[in-house]
């Protein structure tokens, strides 16, 4: 999987890691700013856990 969308990617080796690069960070911070704050609404919150 990796290497067909390292092959799909245009440019030299240096342009495709940086845009590898690039992906993978926008990936990451997507998760972490919008998927994982609302998955953490869907967990109850437990009043022991918190003090």
């Amino acid at each position: 999987m990796y290497s067909a969308l390292f092959r799909l990617l245009p440019g030299n080796f240096v342009l495709k890691v940086l845009q590898v690069v690039v992906l993978l960070a926008f990936v990451v911070s997507v998760l972490f700013f919008i998927v994982f704050p609302f998955v953490e609404t869907l967990f109850p919150e437990e009043p022991s856990v918190n003090g």
